[in-house]
């Protein structure tokens, strides 16, 4: 394993797995990409090494990974696909929400499944029976829906309460909106329900929820999680964009030049500027997911501070890959344009994931109105 912003984070068992599944998700990359949706061998490499469920809470048949190495680890697959990567962060982070429901209900869901997903976002339409809700709606990004056992969705009842519900991937009807700039892979296509049947152990209130697992990663606050996983699969794929540049500079020389890329100076400047902001905004996401952790260790809520320092870092992190990923694309000249470059497929992705809410430019404004002392809307920090 080279090198890396995410290498440290990693610890033993975290690589062992990773070793284990990158050659079969790095070969399925470009069938991913073609197809939109990950290749049959990619879910179960992913799946046999553990890497869908990362987050699993411990009581429920999960493997207590520190939430930090989980991250590095997701930046790791997002090295050799950046798909893959995606679609191992969604049923990861989803994963925490286990920790909500009864042990034996979670043990039945989620810690039955190959991969879980879905979206918080409140879109369905909840109508109450006297033994649970029947729910309706339509819901973009589905990423990995194919492949995914379980399915959660954000839905509104009774006018303003706000529940997540868990239905078998069966009571889902997925529509293929999935045509993309990139991370097509992902198959993050919409989804609807129809009047549904969701009993109340397979919903979890989306604010004031109260754990059920002894497992203190439940307590990690889910949007903090979610947008670091985010930045996670961006900082893997601008790594491989940096990676595949480097191994590029030193066996190309531009046209009509004699020198390779390598031993202009001007490419060196650009590279070595590169690898520091790469290792800085990496090493804050870490170090503030890790902060996090270490708070919930001791049975206390993460406070909004905290909460503002991964957030802040996760959205600093994504700016910052996609970035780096054009400067290599540019860097790279003519070769970088083709389809088969790996360079052409990392600009894509790193062009659709600053899109995402959680990590979107608009965020700064936010966190910049905690650091200047204005109230503001935290519930979704």
């Amino acid at each position: 394993m080279e090198s890396s912003s995410y290498a440290d984070w990693l610890t033993e068992p975290l690589c062992v797995a990773i070793e284990e599944a990158a050659p079969v998700v790095s070969a399925g990359a470009d069938e991913a990409d073609a197809a939109r949706a990950l290749p049959p061998s990619t879910v179960q490499a992913l799946s046999g090494a553990g890497l869908f469920t990362m987050l699993l809470p411990a009581d429920v048949g999960g493997t207590p990974h520190r939430p930090e190495a989980a991250l590095a680890a997701l930046s790791s697959i997002a090295f050799d696909d950046g798909a893959a990567g995606w679609c191992s962060m969604i049923s990861t982070s989803t994963c925490l929400l286990a920790g909500f429901l009864d042990t034996e209900v979670a043990r039945s869901t989620f810690g039955s499944a190959t991969a879980v997903g879905g979206v918080f976002a409140p879109n369905g339409v909840g109508t109450p029976t006297d033994d649970g809700l029947t729910v309706s709606g339509r819901w973009q990004w589905g990423s990995g829906l194919a492949h995914c056992d379980w399915v959660v969705a954000g839905v509104t009842y009774d006018g303003d309460k706000r529940v997540t519900v868990v239905v078998p991937r069966s009571d889902v009807k997925a529509h293929d909106t999935w045509q993309t700039v990139g991370m097509r892979g992902t198959g993050s296509v919409d989804f609807e329900m129809n009047d549904v049947f969701v009993p109340p152990e397979r919903m979890i209130p989306q604010l004031g929820a109260t754990p059920k697992s002894s497992d203190s990663r439940v307590l990690l606050p889910n949007f903090s999680i979610l947008g670091a996983g985010v930045a996670a699969v961006a900082l893997g794929i601008a790594e491989r964009a940096w990676s595949e540049t480097v191994h590029l500079a030193n066996e190309r020389a531009p046209q009509f030049s004699q020198r390779l890329l390598a031993e202009q100076s001007s490419v060196q400047s650009v590279i070595a500027r590169s690898r520091a902001r790469l290792d800085s905004c990496g090493g804050e996401l870490f170090r503030s997911v890790e902060a996090a952790h270490h708070i919930v260790e001791q049975g206390e809520k993460v406070p909004l501070a905290a909460r503002v320092r991964i957030r802040g870092a996760a959205a600093l992190v994504v700016e910052e890959s996609a970035a780096i990923g054009t400067e290599m694309f540019r860097l790279s000249g003519g070769a970088a344009v083709y389809d088969t470059s790996v360079l052409g497929r990392c600009l894509r992705n790193l062009s659709v994931i600053p899109q995402h809410i959680m990590v979107a430019p608009r965020l700064f404004e936010t966190l910049g109105r905690h650091h200047l002392g204005l109230d503001f809307e935290s519930s979704m920090i």
